[in-house]
């Protein structure tokens, strides 16, 4: 294993094209919701859907889920603008909505089995898919992960952000976030270590 948590700075396979959230964004501001104060929603929207998409489908490990927790939460953040703009935070605000939004999505009992987006099949030593087969099976064991500890490494790795900025979004101290990272490498390490000597993928907990 080269690396316990792959690069992930390119587009996600599926969320390649923000045209859909931009459609989006468009309509929710067409929709003309009273005391809304559009300015600067589209133009974020424009900027960052694709990249909150991704994020949503990291959490989520599925594409469709993804796209509808993003809907859902520009579509209550439209309604706050105003708000969130003066405040400065759109960011913060936006990735909480979607890491709570995700965090219900999971606890119903009825999602509890592997998203699509995250069963690939592992192909044998030597070929030539394996090291985009190890990123699919990382991905997979992150989805395994309690939620406050897959949210911690999805921001940390994959969105590049610091323990400080982690605990702003999570409303909790820069030790909690360092303590949920170093508990989900350690098992990571596990899981990763126990499926290699196996070939057979563990299921969520």
């Amino acid at each position: 294993m080269a690396t316990l948590i792959p690069e992930q700075r390119g587009p996600v396979p599926g969320v390649t094209d923000s045209a859909a959230v931009c459609d989006i964004a468009a309509g929710i501001a067409l929709g003309g919701v009273a005391g809304a104060d559009p300015r600067g929603f589209e133009e974020y929207v424009a900027a960052r859907g694709a990249a909150l998409v991704r994020f949503a489908r990291l959490l989520t490990g599925d594409v469709h889920r993804a796209e509808d927790l993003v809907q859902d939460a520009l579509a209550k953040a439209y309604l706050r603008w105003s708000r969130i703009r003066r405040a400065d935070n759109p960011e913060v605000y936006i990735r909480r909505m979607l890491i709570n939004g995700s965090h219900q999505w999971w606890r119903r009992r009825s999602n509890r089995e592997v998203p699509a987006d995250l069963t690939a099949e592992r192909p044998a030593p030597g070929d030539l898919g394996t090291e985009s087969a190890e990123r699919d099976t990382m991905r997979r064991l992150i989805g395994n992960l309690p939620h406050r500890q897959r949210t911690v490494l999805v921001l940390r790795y994959y969105e590049d952000l610091d323990d400080a900025a982690i605990a702003e979004i999570l409303n909790c101290s820069p030790v909690t976030v360092r303590t949920h990272a170093m508990r989900a490498l350690r098992r990571l390490r596990n899981d990763y270590t126990n499926e290699a000597a196996t070939g057979s993928p563990g299921s969520l907990s």
